[in-house]
């Protein structure tokens, strides 16, 4: 078997990135972990396509996607999402988005350019806390998360900008009603699932694929402020 190329390499804000490519398959790795590879990547379209079903009906509805990665997730969103809608993905490191405009564009037919998409470099932990404090124009219909392996265990959970107990009750508040919280993970997290429901939620979870290493999503729809607990 022939070695991996490696295409870039560069310092990010978690680590050293790195860019790999043999026989028309990709991975990017983080300080010699692999983060995610196209040919294992049928749980991250998954995340994509099921939180844009499920957005509330509407002919413009507004996601926001927390990691851009190779463009998968987002490439299965827009493929359910209807012509007027508006994507905005907010990726951490700059590098990622010019592999999407390079060598990885053929993965997702360049998805990164549909007119729909506007990509931001920043930090989605304070899209979500700026858009929690715009009531209607910041608010949108969908978030779906997508960043590195997911929920991680960390000694206060509760308190993890992303994933914690006041970072959820942002994302109900950026949420319209009957939105769609979505998240992907490499191990279900039945603490993050709790918290999530006492954010406001109606929280489903489940496996994507079958047999091997099984990735977990856990989605959320956003219920009344006076019916959340």
């Amino acid at each position: 078997m022939r070695p991996w190329a490696v295409l870039d390499r560069v310092a990010g804000h978690d680590g050293l990135l790195e860019l790999r490519q043999r026989d028309g398959h990709f991975v990017i790795a983080l300080d010699g972990r692999i983060l995610m590879a196209s040919r294992a990547s049928s749980s991250e379209a998954h995340l994509g396509a099921l939180v844009a079903q499920r957005l509330p009906a509407g002919p413009a509805p507004r996601l926001l996607l927390g990691g851009l990665g190779m463009g998968i997730t987002l490439r299965a969103a827009l493929e359910k999402l209807p012509p007027r809608a508006s994507v905005e993905v907010v990726e951490l490191n700059a590098v990622v988005l010019e592999w999407c405009r390079g060598p990885l564009a053929g993965l997702t037919g360049d998805a990164i350019s549909d007119r729909r998409v506007r990509v931001v470099v920043g930090d989605v932990a304070e899209r979500i806390r700026a858009a929690s404090t715009s009531p209607g124009r910041g608010r949108f219909e969908g978030i779906a998360l997508d960043l590195y392996e997911g929920v991680r265990p960390t000694p206060r959970p509760a308190d993890d900008p992303v994933y914690g107990t006041a970072a959820l009750a942002r994302a109900h508040a950026t949420l319209t009603r009957g939105g769609v919280f979505g998240r992907w993970s490499e191990q279900p997290d039945p603490a993050f699932a709790r918290r999530l429901a006492r954010a406001g939620f109606a929280v489903q979870s489940e496996r994507v694929g079958s047999g091997g290493r099984r990735h977990a999503l856990c989605l959320g729809v956003a219920l009344p402020v006076s019916r959340a607990c």
